[in-house]
């Protein structure tokens, strides 16, 4: 009788983590939309500068 409670329990256990990462795993993949290749940054507002490089001195 012991031995089918632990049975019992072990499966709730199992059940609750599956649930656990079932809910992980479906809130990772609504990451995956940046995949369709098109960038969130269409225009940019300042004006195109070449970028300047200096040593530093001392």
């Amino acid at each position: 009788m012991s031995t089918e409670g632990k049975d019992a329990a072990s499966d709730e256990m199992k059940r609750k983590f599956r649930e656990a990462l079932d809910k992980k795993n479906a809130r990772g993949r609504s990451g995956e939309a940046h995949l369709d290749g098109d960038s969130a940054v269409h225009a940019t507002n300042a004006p195109q500068m070449k970028r300047e490089f200096r040593r530093k001195s001392g």
